[in-house]
C-alpha cells in the first residue's frame, strides 16, 4: 500500500458524505415543496381569481353601480354522496356592488347519515377576482341524516372594481357552480383544481 492511498480513501469518503448530504437536502426540499404547493396555489388563486376562484369579503362594498350582471347558479353531486343538491333559483340579476342572497338546497336521499363538502368556482374565469362571497357553505363539512334536507345560503356581490377592467365590459353573465363531494374526496378534488359547471 502506498503512502497516498489512505489520503485518497479519506478524500473519497468526504466526497461521498458531501454527495449523500446534498441528495438528502434535495429530497427534503422536494418533500417540503410538495406540502407547500397546495396552500400556495390556493393563495395565488384567491389573490388573482385564477381558475375562477372567488374572493372572500367581510363586508359589502360602499357603492352600487347601474351595471347589471346575470348570475346563474349550478349545483352538482359527485358519485357516491347519496344527495340531491341544487339551487333554489336558477339565476338572478345583480347590480355591480349590490349584496344578494342565493339559496341552495341539499337532501340526503340515502338510508344513512352522510357528510359532504362543497367546492366551487366561477365562469368565465375572469370574473373570479371580482366575485366576492360574504357568507358561504363551501369547504365546511355538512352532515345530513337519512331523508334530511337543508337550505344553504350564499351571500355575495360583484366587486365595483370590475368597472375599471374595460376588457370585461362585454361580459354580462357569470355562473357560480358548486359540487358536493363525500367528505373524504373533497380535499383531493379541491387540490386537483376547480370543478367546471355542467352546460
Amino acid at each position: 500500500m502506498s503512502k497516498g492511498e489512505p489520503e485518497i480513501r479519506r478524500s473519497r469518503g468526504r466526497r461521498d458524505v458531501v454527495v449523500a448530504a446534498s441528495c438528502a437536502a434535495v429530497v427534503a426540499a422536494m418533500v417540503g415543496a410538495s406540502f407547500a404547493a397546495v396552500p400556495l396555489y390556493d393563495m395565488f388563486c384567491r389573490a388573482t381569481g385564477f381558475g375562477g376562484t372567488t374572493q372572500v369579503a367581510s363586508s359589502a362594498p360602499a357603492k352600487v353601480l347601474d351595471r347589471e350582471i346575470t348570475v346563474r347558479f349550478d349545483g352538482n353531486v359527485a358519485p357516491g354522496l347519496g344527495w340531491r343538491f341544487g339551487p333554489e333559483q336558477n339565476e338572478m340579476k345583480v347590480r355591480v356592488g349590490e349584496t344578494k342572497l342565493a339559496l341552495f338546497r341539499a337532501q340526503n336521499v340515502s338510508d344513512k347519515p352522510v357528510t359532504g363538502t362543497a367546492t366551487y368556482n366561477v365562469t368565465p374565469e375572469q370574473f373570479g377576482a371580482y366575485f366576492s362571497k360574504v357568507q358561504c357553505f363551501c369547504f365546511t363539512k355538512q352532515t345530513l341524516q337519512p331523508g334530511e334536507s337543508m337550505d344553504m345560503p350564499v351571500v355575495f356581490f360583484v366587486d365595483p372594481s370590475l368597472a375599471d377592467e374595460h376588457e370585461l365590459d362585454g361580459l354580462s353573465q357569470l355562473t357560480l357552480s358548486y359540487t358536493f363531494y363525500p367528505d373524504s374526496a373533497a380535499k383531493s378534488a379541491s387540490a386537483a383544481g376547480p370543478e367546471r359547471p355542467k352546460t
